[in-house]
C-alpha cells in the first residue's frame, strides 16, 4: 500500500460512523441527551467512551470547574461559550493521558435554480482525533483533523453567490471548494502562571490562526447546517493554514492571543502539505463574561490570500458575538471587513442560530449580507471586478436519530436570495437552493 494511499485508509476510518471523529467538523456539534454545560469527567466517568466532549476542550490547568463553565474551546485557539452545544465522540482514558476521537461523513444533495444554478449529490467528511494531559506545570495538547473531500471533483459543490480558490486554474464562482485532506496537525501547551491563568503556545504545520470567530463546522450555531456561508472567505477562510504559531495569554472570562501564519489560501493540491511560513500576523481578544457568551474582536494582515489577487494583501476585521443558553439554543451574530492593498474594501454580515428543541429534532437557519466582486471574474465581462451587495436567507430542520454507537441526522435546508436588479440576467429574478442531507456522527 502506498503512502498517500494509507493515509487516505486512516482518514476514511475516522470518518466513516462506527470507527473509533468532525468539526465539530464538517458542521459537527450535537446535543448531548440532556443539555447541560459541559465538564471535565472524574476518571470514572472518562470510562464511557461515549459521553458527550468533557472539558478537556478549556484552556488552563487550574479550577477546570470554573473554566469548563465559563468558556470551551472552537477551532484552533477561538473559544465558544461554556455551554454551547457539545460535539459528540469517543473519549479514552490511557495513563494520565486523554484521546478523543470525533467523525462524521455526510451524504448531501444540493440544487440551486436560476441561469447559474447547479446539482449534486456528494459527501462532505471530517475526522478529528486530539490527545492531552496535566502536568505539573499545565497542559500539553496534539491536535488533528482531517478529511476526505478531496476524494470529490476539485469544482466542489453548489453554492450560490459563494466564491473563493480555484480549480483547474479557474475561479470558483458560485461553488463551495472541497476541503484539504489535513484540515490541522498543530499542538498547544498551556504554563499555569497564576490562579486560573495560564500563558499559551499553539503552532504545526497546518492550523488555524488567532483570526475571526471560531470556524463553521466548530460553532454550536451551526451544529445541523448542511452548507457553508457565502460569507466563509470573509470571517474563516484561514482555518486550514500551512504554518502557524500563536501565543497567548488566557483567563476564565478573557483572552488575548497574537499569531504569525501563511497568508496564502490553500492551493488546489488538497491531498499534501504545504511548504509553511511566517509572512502574515492577527490579533485577536475574546471576552467570555458568563458562561453564554463569547465575544471577539480579531484584526489581521494577510499576506496575498487569494491567487485570484496576485500580488494584493488583504487587511480583515472581525468582531462576533456568540451566545449559548445551555438548553439547545447556540447564536451568533458576526462582521466582517475586508480591505485589499491596493483595492476596496467589502463588509459581510452573518446572523447563524441552531435550536435543538428536544432531543430529536433541530431548527437551523442563517442570514447573511455581503459585498462580493469576485462574481465575474473574466476581466472582459462588463461586471468584472464590481461589487455587487447578496443577502441569503436559509432556514432547515433536522431529525437527530440515535442509531447505538452514531447518531443519524435527517433533514433540509431551503434557501432565498436578495440581489441587485443588475444581476437578474445572470442569476434570475428569484433564484432558490435546497440541500438535504443524512449525516451519521460518532457518538449519542
Amino acid at each position: 500500500m502506498t503512502n498517500a494511499n494509507l493515509i487516505s485508509a486512516i482518514c476514511l476510518a475516522l470518518a466513516m460512523p462506527g470507527s473509533a471523529f468532525a468539526q465539530q467538523h464538517d458542521h459537527s456539534g450535537h446535543m448531548p441527551e440532556e443539555h447541560e454545560p459541559p465538564a471535565r469527567p472524574t476518571a470514572a466517568e472518562a470510562a464511557d467512551p461515549m459521553d458527550p466532549m468533557p472539558g478537556m476542550t478549556h484552556p488552563g490547568h487550574m479550577d477546570h470547574e470554573t473554566k469548563a463553565a465559563q468558556t470551551t474551546e472552537g477551532s484552533g485557539t477561538a473559544r465558544l461559550p461554556g455551554m454551547d452545544i457539545p460535539a459528540p465522540g469517543l473519549h479514552l482514558m490511557s495513563g494520565n493521558w486523554m484521546l478523543m476521537v470525533h467523525g462524521s461523513v455526510s451524504a448531501q444533495y444540493t440544487k440551486a435554480t436560476g441561469p447559474r444554478g447547479d446539482d449534486k449529490f456528494y459527501t462532505t467528511s471530517m475526522g478529528m482525533v486530539m490527545a492531552e494531559r496535566q502536568t505539573s506545570f499545565g497542559r500539553i495538547q496534539f491536535k488533528s483533523m482531517f478529511s476526505l473531500e478531496p476524494a470529490m471533483k476539485p469544482e466542489g459543490y453548489p453554492n450560490l453567490f459563494a466564491t473563493g480558490e480555484t480549480a483547474g486554474g479557474q475561479p470558483l464562482v458560485d461553488r463551495q471548494h472541497p476541503h484539504d485532506l489535513f484540515m490541522e496537525l498543530a499542538a498547544r501547551v498551556d504554563f499555569d502562571i497564576a490562579d486560573n491563568t495560564s500563558l499559551f503556545l499553539y503552532g504545526g504545520p497546518v492550523g488555524e490562526p488567532a483570526l475571526g470567530p471560531s470556524a463553521f463546522m466548530h460553532r454550536g450555531s451551526a451544529a445541523q447546517n448542511p452548507e457553508p456561508p457565502i460569507t466563509h472567505h470573509w470571517f474563516d477562510s484561514t482555518h486550514i493554514t500551512y504554518g502557524v504559531v500563536t501565543a497567548g495569554i488566557a483567563a476564565p472570562k478573557w483572552q488575548i492571543e497574537a499569531s504569525a501564519f501563511r497568508g496564502a489560501e490553500p492551493d488546489e493540491r488538497r491531498w499534501n502539505i504545504e511548504a509553511p511560513k511566517l509572512d502574515s500576523w492577527s490579533v485577536r481578544a475574546t471576552l467570555t463574561p458568563s458562561p453564554s457568551w463569547a465575544i471577539q474582536a480579531s484584526y489581521g494582515e494577510i499576506k496575498q490570500p487569494e491567487a485570484l489577487h496576485p500580488g494584493e494583501d488583504e487587511h480583515r476585521f472581525t468582531a462576533s458575538a456568540h451566545y449559548a443558553n445551555g438548553k439547545g439554543l447556540s447564536a451568533m451574530l458576526a462582521f466582517s471587513n475586508k480591505k485589499r492593498v491596493p483595492g476596496d474594501s467589502l463588509t459581510a454580515w452573518l446572523a447563524e442560530a441552531n435550536w435543538d428543541i428536544d432531543r430529536h429534532n433541530t431548527l437551523f437557519g442563517r442570514v447573511e449580507n455581503v459585498a462580493n466582486d469576485e462574481l465575474f471574474p473574466d476581466h472582459d465581462h462588463p461586471l468584472h471586478d464590481q461589487a455587487f451587495r447578496v443577502s441569503k436567507f436559509q432556514i432547515g430542520y433536522a431529525r437527530r436519530i440515535p442509531l447505538g454507537p452514531v447518531r443519524l441526522s435527517l433533514g433540509g435546508s431551503i434557501a432565498a436570495y436578495a440581489k441587485p436588479a443588475a444581476l437578474d440576467a445572470y442569476y434570475g429574478r428569484n433564484p432558490l437552493g435546497y440541500t438535504l442531507f443524512a449525516k451519521f456522527t460518532l457518538g449519542r
